[in-house]
């Protein structure tokens, strides 16, 4: 080989998908490469031109178009073009112009079809022209890997259920799960009206129950079931994934799930059920959590919470399963703290609900958290009779969680800052203000209160609260136009030629913040969204899915967010588990030689997915002042 090949064959060798080929394949290739220079500003293919070579670019970059004018992609150093026209009977779909002074590599077409057809790397590369589909690509193929993904929750269960009327007496029911080997049975009720065709569930009794309400109190074994079972109990569809079973089971602290076929059981999943799956661990750390005596308890089984995550992402849980498996843990600890508190304290004087807030509430907690928390009040609450109890729980469970590895928050968004701690009427009063007058600071607690879940205590008050805010914000464009603003103050590190901007100063210099500048926004960007449409979920992906439903963005842009937040999310979560296993302390940010290819690559475009989405979050819901509302509003009048 000349010196000049040696040289082409370097270059390609650091570029995907050339970088996945055996030496002397590149050499090859860079023997039969032709070079061509382009001015800034000149066409290098038009629509309709035929196209022999696969295109690299070796310096400069290349703007690539749609038939229509609009801008497809920005391409630099070491990207490659015109692979859809070779695919696609040799006939250029995508024009391409030299964006500045750009010297391009040609690869004839006959090497480029050897290629595609001996390597199923380059292939795979090349074949998923498209941006979206590559990232969608990417995300399909950690899911493909992961079992609990793809298994129906049926697949878990070993036997149908063992049932019995609502007649039965204790001594019955425990006859009839002796002898049929099994820990729990279903109580079932004859319809009570038209829409319930046959026997319905009206409870579940397993052998705890037996054993804590019937044997330990000497209950008369003649004792109607009905009086200990556990009635209405937790459920899941039997077109459920085994992963949703799973964290459902961690949520409610469930030892025993009822699985239902258009309201029919089809099954009990019990623990033992799913113990050779990848959460098992997270589960017995919710029940041991809940099993603690004192905070220094806690806090020694703390230490454990590491070990757990990072077994999830061995396993390839996805980080959804993740982010809920962690904040099930996060408020295990709030909720055990909370019973300790009251145990110390006594009985609250009026009833109260302890709310989880920001990422927790969102189902999206990982490690390196702060605690966001605070207090809703029954309205009978009253501060000299009542506030030196509530501000004492509250600091014995922040305190608690403190040395439980959820620090202080540094914005004091507690339940010890009184501020916090507001009766149901004020809360409502406090939103309503917030969504009527959004100034800056409304705006930023919105991005934290705007996500809530009530952890302890009445907690259907959360939902209840829930549904005041999405109802009032949903007909309030002006305030849904300030908070779209606000989401578009935190933009991906992406540059002008879709390189990575790092941060410029302080300890994580040259580093980006896959927290703050990519899962952040994204959960910004659901959250607008969601509120416009008047989801009522928390959960990010969850509220795409309603957003998608709602069919107010552009083809394919919910399901695009999607991916880039599962893409982001996973980089952000595996090397935390890479921070881990090296001793340090996990944090959000990674620099750039830390990617593999593949995270480079595919970060990229889940990074384009996002900043198009912010665009587009700009465009849906345009800005106005205050003034410029009611001077509308005026106008709306005189014409009526």
């Amino acid at each position: 080989m000349e010196s000049e090949q040696i040289e082409i064959a370097s270059f390609l060798a650091q570029y995907p998908p050339f970088n996945e080929l055996p030496e002397d394949v590149i050499n090859k290739v860079a023997c039969q490469i032709e070079i061509s220079y382009y001015r800034a500003n000149s066409d290098i293919y038009k629509f309709g031109d035929v196209i022999h070579d696969l295109c690299v670019i070796r310096s400069g970059a290349v703007e690539v178009y749609r038939r229509d004018g609009n801008l497809y992609n920005r391409l630099s150093e070491g990207d490659l073009f015109g692979q859809l026209g070779l695919l696609m009977g040799n006939k250029i779909r995508l024009p391409s112009r030299a964006l500045e002074d750009s010297l391009i590599y040609f690869i004839p077409e006959f090497i480029f079809t050897e290629l595609c057809e001996k390597y199923e790397t380059f292939s795979d590369f090349v074949e998923v022209d498209d941006n979206r589909s590559r990232l969608s690509n990417a995300v399909t193929q950690q899911k493909e890997s992961n079992e609990l993904m793809i298994s129906k929750v049926t697949a878990l269960i070993s036997r149908g259920p063992v049932c019995m009327e609502t007649d039965a007496t204790v001594r019955q029911v425990a006859q009839k799960m002796s002898e049929e080997c099994v820990s729990s049975l279903l109580v079932m009720r004859q319809p009570q009206n038209e829409d319930e065709s046959g026997l319905q569930l009206a409870g579940i009794i397993t052998d705890r129950d037996l054993r804590n309400r019937v044997v330990a109190t000497g209950l008369d074994l003649d004792t109607p079931v009905t009086e200990v079972m556990s009635d209405q109990p937790t459920t899941l569809d039997d077109d459920a994934y085994a992963f949703e079973a799973m964290l459902t089971m961690l949520r409610y602290n469930l030892h025993h799930l009822p699985i239902l076929d258009n309201g029919t059981p089809v099954g009990v999943l019990a623990t033992s059920d799913i113990i050779r799956y990848e959460s098992q661990s997270s589960l017995y750390m919710v029940s041991n959590i809940l099993r603690r005596q004192s905070v220094d308890e806690l806090a020694q089984l703390s230490k454990d919470i590491p070990a757990c995550f990072v077994r999830m992402v061995h396993e390839d849980a996805n980080s959804h399963m993740i982010g809920s498996a962690m904040s099930v843990i996060g408020r295990s600890f709030k909720q055990r703290l909370l019973e300790l508190a009251e145990e110390s304290l006594g009985p609250p004087p009026v009833p109260y609900c302890f709310l989880a807030l920001g990422s927790m509430a969102r189902d999206e907690q990982l490690l390196a958290t702060d605690q966001d928390n605070a207090l809703i009040l029954d309205n009978r609450y009253n501060k000299e009779l009542h506030g030196e109890y509530f501000e004492a729980l509250a600091q014995f469970v922040s305190d608690g969680l403190d040395a439980c590895g959820y620090r202080y928050c540094s914005g004091g968004i507690m339940a010890t800052n009184p501020r916090w701690r507001k009766t149901r009427v004020e809360w409502e009063q406090c939103f309503d203000q917030w969504i009527e007058e959004p100034d800056p600071e409304a705006l930023l607690n919105s991005s934290i209160f705007f996500d809530l879940d009530g952890v302890w205590g009445k907690t259907e008050w959360a939902e209840q609260l829930n549904t005041f805010i999405v109802r009032k914000a949903k007909r309030s464009p002006h305030f849904l136009g300030c908070l779209a603003r606000n989401a578009l103050s935190r933009t991906p590190p992406l540059g002008f030629f879709k390189d990575f901007v790092m941060e410029q100063d302080g300890q994580h210099r040259n580093s980006m913040n896959l927290k703050r500048r990519g899962t952040a926004p994204t959960a910004d960007l659901a959250r607008v969204h969601g509120l416009a449409v008047g989801s009522k979920a928390q959960n990010s992906f969850e509220r795409l899915d309603d957003v998608i439903k709602a069919d107010i963005l552009p083809k394919n842009r919910g399901r695009d967010m999607k991916d880039a937040l599962e893409f982001i999310s996973m980089v952000r979560i595996r090397h935390q588990a890479l921070d881990i296993e090296a001793g340090r302390k996990p944090d959000n940010n990674i620099e750039p030689e830390n990617l593999t290819d593949f995270e480079r690559r595919n970060l990229k475009e889940a990074f384009q997915v996002l900043s198009n989405g912010q665009r587009f979050l700009k465009f849906r819901y345009p800005y106005t002042t205050k003034s410029s509302k009611s001077s509308s509003q005026k106008k709306s009048s005189k014409k009526k």
